[in-house]
């Protein structure tokens, strides 16, 4: 039985005057049927993020399952979330530098924002209608961090240097960082392939770039030679190696600073990482060299920031000439006239 036109014709009046169509209805009607829960849609999310993400946020993720696992998308609330956060600030596990767990509270609000993002793209939602969104994530506090001193990381590096199970591996690492600046993620990554020893070079992966990076011909040759004894013979085998020639893992990391925190009970109090040496390196760059350096040193010449960096970025030569400064060595990338008239006075230990 057909509708009576008269009606029809008035219902279409009244939806025009709304804005909305038959097919905006017909779509709304889909997605409301079609929502998939949280656990049935968290294995799209993961398939569709990064490494980085599922690194970071995984565990969170996890938790979301656990807790919403049986509610569809649309269900869960920003109470919910909030609910979540403070439950994550209060059970967070204390660490060396833990800021009372406030870091996994962020990390509950971006985690949460991320799967709904997700959500979002796939139609699945309405943007307004993420509850992640709509809540605050905690304000950011200073770092800690700081560049250390002279005196301070010549005592790290005796500490290194005389304890432990693999000296020639830790004081490889350690040095590695102070000459690159590089992030612990951009060492883990490095394969024997991204090491090119004739011109001082290491390629580093990290935060989402790719680039090669000045360090002395002296470490290019101790990292090649390293590499080589511990096993590693594909261009795509890791390059820094534990005796038994498996790649280290992060763990290697732990238990460095573990190590050294308890011969040096300032850096446990302090809460000093490898991260730490990146800040000592850059600081040192920036004061001799200026801020357009220490940028490209840092990896940092295309991340956003004020229109003034458009005009001062630096090449890999001018990257090379700080680094050659800094260790008081030679590199193929630096003439003899740019060594003479360089900026710097002094190197770093």
């Amino acid at each position: 039985m057909s509708a009576d036109p008269a009606t029809v014709a008035a219902a279409r009046q009244i939806l025009a005057h709304l804005g909305v169509t038959v097919a905006d209805l017909e779509s709304d009607a889909g997605v409301l049927v079609s929502v998939p829960t949280v656990a049935e849609y968290l294995p799209r999310v993961i398939a569709a993020a990064g490494p980085g993400a599922r690194r970071t946020y995984g565990t969170y993720w996890e938790r979301m399952a656990a807790a919403w696992g049986d509610w569809p998308l649309d269900r869960v609330a920003a109470s919910d979330v909030e609910a979540m956060k403070q439950q994550m600030i209060a059970t967070a596990r204390s660490r060396r530098n833990s800021r009372n767990g406030r870091h996994a509270g962020e990390h509950v609000i971006a985690a949460a924002r991320a799967f709904y993002s997700r959500a979002v793209a796939d139609g699945l939602i309405d943007a307004s209608a993420s509850p992640a969104h709509r809540v605050a994530k905690p304000r950011r506090l200073p770092s800690p961090r700081r560049a250390l001193t002279p005196y301070e990381l010549e005592e790290i590096n005796a500490v290194v240097r005389s304890s432990g199970n693999d000296v020639v591996l830790d004081a490889l690492m350690l040095r590695l960082h102070t000459e690159s600046a590089c992030r612990r993620g951009g060492a883990l990554a490095l394969r024997l392939v991204d090491l090119d020893a004739t011109n001082g070079l290491v390629r580093l992966a990290e935060k989402g770039t790719v680039r090669w990076q000045p360090v002395s011909l002296d470490l290019a040759e101790h990292l090649h030679d390293h590499a080589r004894v511990r096993g590693a013979v594909l261009p795509t085998d890791g390059l820094l190696r534990y005796r038994n020639g498996q790649p280290i893992s992060s763990r290697r990391y732990d238990h460095l600073w573990k190590r050294i925190g308890e011969r040096l009970p300032w850096v446990a109090a302090q809460g000093i990482s490898t991260h730490w040496l990146r800040h000592t390196t850059l600081t040192w760059v920036e004061r001799h060299f200026g801020y357009g350096v220490a940028r490209a040193y840092a990896g940092q010449t295309d991340s956003p920031g004020s229109s003034t960096t458009t005009y001062i970025k630096a090449d890999l030569h001018a990257v090379a000439g700080a680094l050659s400064a800094m260790t008081g060595q030679p590199h193929p990338f630096v003439t003899a006239r740019e060594t003479s008239h360089g900026p710097a006075t002094g190197t770093l230990p």
